[in-house]
């Protein structure tokens, strides 16, 4: 039997204390926690509970950051584009900015660290003909070039927490005092952020979890004027900038800064852009003083006898938890926002911490729990959409945050989450301490490799976008699928070519040009020959969208010879395509009816003499497959993610891997139904992924069958 109590968080503030007692003996919870805008109530200091405290290490402090202004943190903005249609062109910096959020910063000096930069030719404008105009707000560029066009890059200092600001925002507080960002990187705020840790820990004595949120740097978020986000990277390290800060680095890499290094013609060096050496070399300085600097703050900390967690959101820049630089920290734990399969293993995975915790949806947060609103529609979606991935990657705790007196006005969400949690307890001691079976080694190639896994096609954590579900499916049916998945980079099959062998099966999925897809990396020699002969040699290579796509030497798909796709850009219009027999009987499709959602898919996609398409829609190919030497390639133009579609992913990698044959091994033989086995514990269970009773054959690893019924999410759990 699993235990009935522990390993469940749950928010308080002062006006819940009896409300919480009820719920931790509903739910089970073991811990309680504060949360943003909320006090810790002294009647349940003596619960026996374990007692989490939200700890801001770069805001709540206003008295300090108003006394060292130098010292609140700053972040580079550029302006829109604007064309000069004379010789005198004015650009107001402010355009469409939040005023309360952003301040310009002229107290260091402009010309040294702004950036003008002529578009139409990509030059930055001399110092001698620009200036800035203080009580305007204006840069203006005299002479420019008529019918140019021209952008700004600046320095502003945060005045309002983005975090802060959006939890002003959605929870509508009204007068509220906007908290000041200040940054924990230079002296007098690192030396006062020390000292202001111990006088917190103690005067909070009850406190046993000191929770981060985070550490230094926000990631890049940031308010047009009428406080809508106007930006928003998840993984952006614009605001984890500062002239304290970049000249330590220029000291380090031995050259000039460029506000461009992090502007990159606007795009703000996001997720999708193919990242500069010179990116890569701040991030990587960035990482080893976050680290260092986390790290002071963590033994702190420890030297009173409390454990440290973090936050992995809000200012989480240079902490990046698969990162070398990570172990080196200490922290005992990670807590993430459960969005989807995806977000919950970028933090499952995580190693050197003691435990992980997931913070599942809703949030108790107004903009959900009102009424019409419809919380446990959310709460179910959200945990059975995450327990594919704790099946594979298991957390050890789960906990919720917002406003626990929201949550209670909803009886039956409050009995749905008891439910969770029992649930959640069961699965922890049935697999906790051993690996799931594992049928292949996947591999995802891109330009980020393990440094943004799962995350490497995530914009703001688990938001939908139009252009990009296509791709995130697969990364979404990865994270609860029996694989053993990497995430890894040109950069590390350049330096080590033999790498591709520890895998069965390598995946590159994204737009053409992208650091999802890898671009200009397809053409050094190094990365396209080894990848090639990994293939040849046996191994399976699938590519989503337009993978290994970049013009060159004839080429767009510079593997063509291995999906034995191309993509007609109107460079092979004189060639005639005569393959478009379509071959649904295969293998891959066999579940599917020969029906496949592809997305957004790709148009113009035309298939190879010696190609076999298997679906084409309009003479577009949309699923092909090849084989090359000993090995296989698997095209697909785009695999939103499903039940279905999972399960033709699955197929797609038994086929390119030449597995076949292993395919009736701890499986469902409806895809609405998986089976995780857990061999070392003698464990093996099976689940219902969906809101309706299933009915299906299971696999064992040996081969033999059952017929099983399933009720609506449920989960059984057998002995081996």
């Amino acid at each position: 039997m699993a235990a009935e109590k522990g390993r469940v968080t749950i928010p308080t503030d002062l006006d819940v204390i009896k409300e919480t007692l009820d719920i931790m003996g509903e739910w089970g919870a073991d811990a309680i926690r504060d949360c943003d805008g909320t006090e810790f109530p002294q009647e349940l200091k003596d619960t026996g509970a374990k007692i989490y405290a939200t700890y801001y290490t770069t805001r709540k402090d206003n008295a300090w950051a108003k006394a060292h202004p130098e010292e609140i943190q700053q972040m580079y903005i550029m302006t829109s584009f604007h064309t000069a249609v004379e010789e005198k062109l004015e650009i107001h910096l402010m355009d469409h900015l939040y005023p309360d959020m952003l301040a310009v910063n002229t107290r260091d000096d402009i010309y040294r660290w702004w950036e003008v930069i002529d578009r139409t030719t990509g030059e930055t404008v001399e110092n001698k003909d620009w200036s800035y105009d203080a009580e305007s707000g204006n840069v203006v560029i005299h002479p420019a070039k008529k019918f140019h066009e021209y952008t700004v890059s600046f320095l502003a200092y945060i005045m309002w927490d983005p975090v802060h600001m959006y939890n002003a925002v959605v929870n509508e507080w009204k007068d509220v005092e906007p908290q000041i960002t200040f940054d924990v990187r230079q002296p007098a705020t690192r030396a006062h952020s020390l000292e202001r840790l111990r006088r917190y820990l103690e005067s909070h004595e009850y406190v046993d979890v000191v929770r981060f949120t985070t550490f230094f740097h926000q990631f890049t978020l940031i308010f047009d004027e009428m406080a809508r986000e106007k930006y928003v990277d998840w993984f952006g390290y614009s605001a984890s900038v500062s002239p304290y800060i970049l000249e330590q680095f220029e000291k380090e890499v031995g050259y000039k800064f460029r506000p461009e290094y992090i502007i990159d013609q606007g795009y703000m060096n996001n997720t999708y852009r193919i990242p500069s050496k010179e990116f890569k070399d701040f991030q990587a300085f960035q990482r080893r003083e976050v680290a260092a600097l986390a790290k002071e703050m963590v033994d702190i900390v420890h030297e009173y006898g409390r454990e440290a967690m973090m936050f992995m959101g809000d200012h989480w820049i240079g902490m990046e938890p698969f990162m070398d630089e990570f172990a080196s920290i200490g922290l005992d734990a990670v807590v993430g926002s459960v969005g989807n399969g995806a977000t919950l293993r970028l933090f499952s995975d995580i190693k050197h911490v003691k435990y992980t915790e997931g913070r599942f949806l809703p949030y108790f947060f107004p903009d959900t729990f009102h009424e019409g609103g419809d919380p446990v529609k959310e709460a179910k979606i959200n945990w059975v959409t995450a327990r594919r991935a704790i099946l594979r990657s298991p957390i050890q705790r789960i906990g919720y945050g917002g406003y626990l007196k929201l949550a209670i006005q909803f009886p039956d969400f409050v009995e749905y989450i008891k439910s969770v949690c029992q649930e959640f307890r069961t699965l922890y001691d049935n697999i906790q301490g051993t690996t799931p079976y594992c049928v292949k080694k996947v591999a995802v190639l891109n330009c980020w490799g393990k440094m943004r896994s799962w995350g490497n096609h995530m914009v703001h954590h688990a938001i939908y976008y139009k252009q990009n579900y296509s791709y995130f499916g697969i990364i979404e049916a990865l994270s609860g699928a029996p694989f053993d998945v990497s995430f890894i980079s040109f950069d590390d099959i350049r330096e080590n070519p033999e790498l591709l062998k520890q895998f069965d099966v390598v995946l590159n999925v994204g737009d053409a040009d992208t650091a999802q897809s890898g671009g200009e990396n397809w053409i050094d020699e190094t990365v396209i020959t080894a990848v090639k002969e990994f293939v040849y040699n046996g191994g399976g290579f699938i590519g989503v969208g337009e993978p290994a796509a970049h013009q060159w030497q004839g080429h767009f798909f510079q593997l063509d010879d291995v999906l034995g796709v191309e993509e007609e850009n109107g460079f092979n219009l004189n060639k005639d395509k005569y393959n478009w027999e379509e071959h649904k009987d295969h293998f891959i499709l066999a579940d599917s009816d020969g029906e496949v959602n592809f997305g957004e898919g790709k148009k113009n996609i035309y298939a190879l003499d010696g190609t076999e398409i298997l679906i084409q829609k309009d003479h577009e190919v949309q699923m092909a497959v090849r084989s090359f030497g000993k090995g296989r390639g698997v095209y697909i133009s785009g695999l939103p993610y499903s039940f279905k579609n999972s399960r033709v992913l699955y197929r797609a990698v038994l086929w390119s891997a030449s597995a076949e044959e292993e395919l009736h091994c701890w499986y469902s033989a409806n895809y609405n139904v998986e089976v995780h086995a857990y061999v070392k514990n003698s464990k093996y269970c099976v689940v219902n992924n969906t809101y309706e009773p299933q009915d299906t054959t299971v696999y064992r690893g040996d081969g033999s069958s059952f017929d099983l019924h399933m009720e609506a999410n449920e989960i059984k759990w057998y002995e081996i």
